[in-house]
């Protein structure tokens, strides 16, 4: 195998959280005063770290960010944390990795409580070596500090077996700062478009294909 160490994020690559987040991220804008639209609309706030993304697509202060990023945690905490499904034949993907022997992370811009629950809920964390996501009272620069701290956790320095899957361009940007391969994944929330404008070169349409490029 050409890989040895294994870097997953979370939403949208091993579970599909679209209810959760886009009803938590509704609640919060409708909480505040903000007209607010269908669960769809708010795809967008998948993946990229929260307190930018209420700066970013509800054009709130740094200020206002916080407080929505407030009123969000308290549904997520409650209600939508649990509204996930792990995608079809990710269990499988993760036995079977572990099962030959390559070393697996979660490296993630979700709060490392909510990560942590979220994989024992479904079975996931059995197959985990290391989650790395923040803490509660902060929030990111990029995604780069979360896969660095994985590295460091386990202990590897030499990075040539290591590669990240995403689904989001943050998700390839921080790979490629932090000098290791990236796999783009396309049933998430991102486009191709999206990735490979970050200079992704190999892409999985799906599970299978994903399975296939780290195992061959």
């Amino acid at each position: 195998m050409k890989y040895s160490t294994v870097l997953f994020d979370l939403d949208g690559t091993l579970t599909d959280p679209v209810q959760g987040i886009c009803g938590s991220v509704r609640y919060a804008l409708e909480k505040a005063g903000h007209p607010v639209g269908p669960i769809e609309s708010y795809h967008k706030y998948i993946g990229p770290p929260l307190l930018r993304s209420f700066e970013v697509y509800a054009n709130a202060t740094p200020e206002e960010a916080q407080k929505l990023l407030g009123y969000y945690r308290e549904r997520f905490s409650t209600v939508g944390l649990f509204e996930n499904e792990v995608y079809p034949c990710i269990p499988e993907l993760l036995r079977d990795l572990k099962d030959a022997g390559v070393r697996i992370a979660v490296a993630t811009g979700k709060p490392t409580v909510y990560s942590e629950k979220i994989l024992d809920h479904f079975g996931l964390r059995q197959y985990i070596d290391i989650v790395s996501g923040i803490p509660l009272d902060r929030e990111p620069l990029d995604k780069c500090e979360v896969i660095l701290h994985a590295l460091y956790e386990m202990g590897i320095s030499d990075r040539s077996g290591c590669v990240m899957v995403g689904d989001r361009s943050h998700d390839a940007i921080g790979a490629k700062m932090a000098r290791i391969d990236f796999i783009g994944v396309l049933y998430g929330y991102g486009s191709r478009e999206e990735l490979e404008a970050e200079g992704t070169e190999t892409i999985a349409e799906n599970v299978s294909a994903l399975r296939f490029l780290l195992f061959s």
